[in-house]
This record gives structure tokens, sequence and C-alpha cells, in this order.
């Protein structure tokens, strides 16, 4: 959205008038950008790639670990399928198994955007010199670099071809700390609880560590498969959010590789504006995230969930059923205890699926009692799925011989031999291993629309939405209603200040199978594809008519989004280019919508 003619004008105009200003003004912004010592990088074949003597010599300086990624489903042909090819198909499902591939990504691809990829080389780094020989290969010989870690990109920005990736898979230490101090910080900050984590760490190690056997807590993700370096560049969501912030927000201290090969301790007294753009800046755009230290809290006794479905019998009825969970939600849940989400859906149902902290099971059911009295004393409701309310002690929340033994229906094991026991998944989560997008959008809606004199309109607008595309608010991803030491600590960090004016974050999408390129089948209908993308930005349309200039969140976006410097940091964008230029003049770093990425091809080969 913020494109401007002048660098002195971005920094002196507001956004607000140049957010629609379009696509005339996208040169302004890559104009921005340092001259460049190159033109181009290099693809396999051409003049400059380099020679296997110089790939032998970097395969030396990382301990052997320089891998040529192949596909495992390269060798799904009709007549004999492999075997690679046939534990490919057999473990589609499971997402720890797609993290083991360097060839594969949680996303397998988005119509009309990308699919997924793998590079030409990776580097299986398991110490920082190993991703420090890697920047320094890439930034020498002019190469496409890319960086995973959990691999969940919806943007693609975990692979692309003809490049070498620094795949951070195996760097998944975890160390607690009683008293942490930031390195340089000594006499300035105060020692606090907190765990350092591995750039390659998921959140299933970091709450295994911390909370099931630290007994405290860390603010991370909900998908146990994500990887921490890139949830917290990218802002960093968890179902408590609305208690503890964001997991950027948690950050004190993290260990870079910038594009001149130089490892920085980047924190609150070293480097900080560069450790203001790693909060919430986005991953893969500033650097190679190696080690990140989070704050870690107290534990509240219990962590619980209320969960099911109602159904109206009209269309009437389910626009006053709206009204009424929104009239209750603000009146009732719109406070620390609650995240998590509820959905709306074109057959007038209404899917429930809250988590709560700090309450009892019984006063979690009094919190409900009178919201789901009046659901039962209307013969035009029906409860698809009875709501449920469940609550159990904190500390078992990720505890995966906990739910074996008593839950084993909410979550899905990785069952291959020697696996760790720590990695399950919440069962309600598997339907995005593997998936390839169809469309998908997000927006934060301020919490003023919660108010008596707003909140017709708003429930009008979710009613219309509805209409052309199921769509769920994601209240623990809009932090208003959170504590105000929780709101002051997000401010700090790079991510969209909308965010902490949000009751919550509206997401609509659509999605198909996987479809990996070589898998068997037909691969994916592109023609329902876009009509499911046509539906799904139909239903945000319609919602967005009451909140028009609502950001979004950047890991859970619009591939497609034309304005994504102010859709995706708003009125951070430029303090964030500023950083890029600092730390990456030349360009190293490039992702799709990443910061600078504007100076580039959408493939990022060619300078703009």
């Amino acid at each position: 959205m913020n494109r401007r003619d002048l660098l002195k004008a971005a920094v002196a105009l507001p956004l607000l008038p140049l957010a629609f200003a379009g696509d005339r003004l996208a040169s302004a912004w890559a104009g921005q950008m340092p001259a460049a010592t190159f033109r181009r990088r290099v693809r396999p074949g051409a003049p400059g790639w380099p020679s296997p003597a110089e790939w032998e010599q970097l395969k030396r300086d990382v301990g052997g670990r320089l891998l040529q990624p192949q596909s495992p489903f390269a060798g799904c042909t009709a007549a004999a399928p492999g075997a690679a090819c046939r534990e490919a198909l057999e473990q589609l499902k499971n997402p720890y198994y797609i993290g083991d591939q360097p060839a594969l990504t949680q996303t397998s691809g988005w119509a009309d955007a990308w699919t997924s990829q793998p590079s030409a080389y990776a580097v299986a780094a398991r110490d920082t010199a190993d991703v420090v020989a890697a920047v320094n290969f890439a930034r020498e010989h002019h190469l496409r670099l890319v960086v995973k870690g959990g691999g969940h990109s919806y943007q693609g920005t975990s692979d692309a071809p003809d490049s070498l990736l620094v795949w951070t898979r195996h760097m998944n230490g975890i160390s607690l700390h009683d008293a942490f101090v930031g390195q340089g910080c000594e006499g300035r900050q105060a020692p606090q609880p907190a765990v350092s984590l591995g750039a390659g760490a998921m959140w299933i190690d970091a709450y295994d560590a911390v909370t099931t056997k630290g007994g405290r807590y860390v603010q991370g993700g909900g998908c146990t498969t994500v990887g921490v370096a890139g949830l917290v560049q990218s802002g960093g969501f968890g179902s408590f959010s609305k208690k503890y912030g964001t997991a950027a927000a948690g950050l004190i201290e993290a260990e870079v590789v910038t594009a001149d090969g130089v490892v920085r301790i980047a924190n609150a007294c070293s480097h900080p504006e560069l450790f203001w753009g790693l909060k919430g800046g986005g991953g893969g755009s500033l650097g190679v995230v190696t080690r990140l230290t989070l704050r870690t809290r107290e534990l509240p006794e219990t962590f619980g969930a209320a969960f099911g479905a109602i159904t109206a019998s009209s269309d009437t009825a389910f626009r006053a059923l709206i009204a009424k969970v929104m009239g209750f939600y603000r009146n009732d849940l719109f406070n620390p205890h609650w995240g998590e989400q509820m959905a709306f859906q074109p057959d007038n149902t209404l899917r429930i699926s809250m988590v709560f902290q700090g309450l009892s099971q019984a006063q979690a059911e009094q919190v409900w009692a009178p919201f789901l009295d009046w659901v039962r004393a209307r013969k035009e409701y029906a409860f698809a799925r009875e709501i449920k309310i469940i609550a159990l002690p904190a500390r078992h929340f990720w505890d995966a011989d906990f739910f074996r033994q008593h839950a084993p229906q909410f979550i899905v094991e990785d069952t291959r031999p020697g696996a760790p026991r720590d990695h399950i998944l919440w069962a309600g989560d598997q339907g995005q291993v593997g998936w390839f997008l169809h469309g998908f959008r997000s927006a934060w809606l301020p919490a003023s629309l919660l108010e008596k004199g707003a909140r017709s309109r708003l429930v009008e607008a979710m009613f219309a939405a509805s209409r052309e595309w199921d769509f769920a608010l994601h209240f623990n991803k809009g932090l208003a209603g959170a504590p105000p030491e929780e709101l002051a600590a997000a401010r700090d960090t790079a991510t969209h200040p909308g965010m902490v004016e949000a009751f919550a974050l509206a997401m609509c999408g659509a999605d198909g199978p996987p479809a990996f390129p070589g898998m068997p089948g037909p691969g994916p209908d592109l023609a329902k594809a876009r009509r499911d993308a046509a539906g799904v930005g139909r239903s945000m349309d319609a919602l967005l008519k009451v909140a028009p200039r609502a950001g979004s969140y950047v890991s859970e976006s619009d591939y497609f989004e034309r304005h994504w410097q102010t859709s995706f940091w708003g009125s951070n964008y430029p303090r964030l280019a500023a950083v890029k230029r600092k730390v990456d003049p030349d360009g190293l770093f490039h992702v799709h919508h990443g910061v600078g990425s504007e100076g580039w091809s959408a493939d990022g080969f060619t300078r703009r």
C-alpha cells in the first residue's frame, strides 16, 4: 500500500494518504535501496555458477553437510514407485516427516502463485559456523539464498528453485535460564527467567522443555510443528496471546548472521534497531537467526477449552445468533482469560473452538451458561455438536503422555520408529499438513466494532461475509483486551500497530489436498481453486466494509496483496526499510513480499 516518491516523504508524511496510491509508487520503494554491486543472481548452468570444486570446498567448510535435495515424490512413476515415494505417500499427513525432508515444505503450493520445489543445494546447518559459511558462499557467488526452519510459510518463502538453502532443522538445542541478562545489558536490564532455543526448534520442543518439564510458560504458536524462529520474526501469536502478548514481544535476545557473514548479538542494548526489526519484521529478510532467547512466565494452574457447534434453522436466526454471540464475546470473553476462535459458515453453523487460562472448569462453565441457556431456549437452534468445556492442569497442556492416556482423540502422533515421544500434533491441525492453498486473506478488526454503536454494522458485515464463504475470528490474534504491560511490549515490535487495537484477526481461506510435484494423480484442480479464491475474496470484501483499512498478519495473508508494505507493517515499514538498508544493502536476503523485496523481480533473481 505504502509507496512513495522520496524517502524523506516516507519519514515526514503520514502513511494513510499514500495507502492506496497504487503501483506507480512501487519503483519508488525500490529506488530507496542503495546501488547494488550486481544486477542478477546466478542460476545453475549460467556463467558464474560455482564450479564442482567450489561446491566441494563449501561441503568441506560445513563438515560434509552439503546436500542436493531431491523430492521423495520425484520417483513416483506410475510403473514402479520407489521406496522413497511409497514412504512419502504413507507419511503425507505427518508434518514431522515433511519437516525432515529438505526438499519439502509444510504447504505444497498456492494456486497461480507458487509450487514447492527444492533448492539446488542445501546446507544442513548444525551450528552457527555452518550458517556463516553458507551466507558467505551465497554472497560471493551471487546466489539466491533461502532459509528454512519449520517450513510453514504460506507465501512460499521456505523454498525456491535454483537456490542455496540454509536448513536450520537440526539447530534445535534448548537451554533454560533462571536469571538471563542480554549480552551488553549488564546493569541495565533486570535478570529474568528465560529459554534459549536454536533456530530449528519447533514449538512442541519449546513447550515440552519449558512447560511439561520445567513448569513455566513461554509465549509461542498454537500449531506444535511451527518453527520457533519463523514465528517470532513474523510476530508470533499463540492460543494465549490475550494474556501473554506476542512471541516477538517476548524476545530478549537473538543471535543472527547478517549478509556480511558476521555473527551479531541483537538485543535492547546491542544492535537495537536490528533487534526491533527481528521482532515481527518477517522471517528471512534481515539475516539468518540462529538462536533466540525468550522470556518465560509463571504457569497458571489450568488451561482449558470450550468447543462445539450450533446450527440455525434460517438466515434470520443465524443473523440473530451472530448478534448474540458477539455481544456475549464483548461482555464475557473479551479479556485475558480467553483465546482462539469462532467460525461462521454459509450453512448457518457457528463453530466454537475457544481456549482459556487461569479458570477452573466450573468457572468456565459459569461464564458460558447464560449464552448456552439462550440457545437451548429457542427452537430455531440446535447443537450440531454439544458444547463441551474441559479444563486440565496447565503443565499437561502439551504433555504427550498425558493425552495418550486421557484424550488420545485430540492428538496425532509421529508414528515413525524412533520419533521423540513429545512429537504430537493437535488433530484439528492435521488438515493443514501439505495442503495446497486456493486463497487466503486476513484482517485485524478494531475493538471499536464491538461497542454498541458499531456492533450492528459488524454483525451485518459478518452475516454478509458468511453468505460467500466460511470465515473465522481468531480472538487471540488481536491484542485488544490484553494487560497494559503486554500492549506496551507489543507496540515495541515491528508488527503492524493495528493488532494492538484489534479484538480479533479475521481469517478466510480455501485449500485442496497436497499437490507436491511428482505426486501420482491429476494434480490440483485449478478451475475449482480459482472459484474458491473468488469466494474467499467476496467474503473478506463484505466483512471489510466495516474496516476498510485493516492491516493483515504477514504469516497468514494474501499472496497477491498489492499493498503489502502497509498491509503487513503499517507505519512501521519505513523504519523496517531503514534497518534492511543498513544490514543488507545488496539485498542478499529476499522473500516474497518481504522487507526490501520491491527492489527485486518476483523470483528474487533480477534487480529492478
